[in-house]
């Protein structure tokens, strides 16, 4: 039993550190609203769907910035795409980043582009790696309060 607590008390930690550290935003706690007991990994599953389709988007977004000349309504709106995806998560350090880039595309500073779609590469991996931390966490303690039935 004092092992489970420990886990909790580790995924909480966790959980606070995401925020404290401005990696995710209350976002993050609507889909955490959103998981029950029908769906205990609901939060888990919609991250995963982010991952295996924001693959796509970063894959998109580099190929269009090799192109030359800079296809800028092209990488505005895969960006809008991205970030519109990074918001259905709270992936807020990420959605900062696209943010910028938008700006850089509009301005139409390629050097602008370059430079944020790295830092945001960065800060998706970073996010991507403390979120695979947290959910093994959270995986191995368990629902944090469980119904109990005690007959009479």
């Amino acid at each position: 039993m004092e092992r489970n607590n420990n886990l909790h008390r580790q995924v909480a930690s966790l959980r606070q550190s995401l925020f404290d550290q401005g990696y995710v935003d209350e976002q993050f706690i609507e889909l955490e609203e959103l998981q029950d007991d029908a769906t205990p990994n609901f939060v888990e599953e919609v991250v995963t769907l982010f991952y295996n389709d924001s693959a796509r988007f970063i894959h998109n977004i580099d190929q269009s910035l090799e192109e030359h000349p800079l296809d800028f309504a092209k990488l505005d709106n895969y960006m809008h795409q991205f970030k519109g995806s990074s918001s259905s998560i709270g992936a807020k350090k990420v959605k900062i980043e696209c943010t910028q880039f938008m700006v850089y595309c509009r301005a139409g500073n390629v050097e602008g582009c370059k430079r944020t779609f790295q830092q945001l590469k960065r800060e998706y991996a970073v996010l991507r790696k403390k979120l695979e931390v947290y959910f093994k966490y959270a995986r191995q303690a368990g629902p944090t309060e469980t119904a109990s039935y005690h007959p009479k």
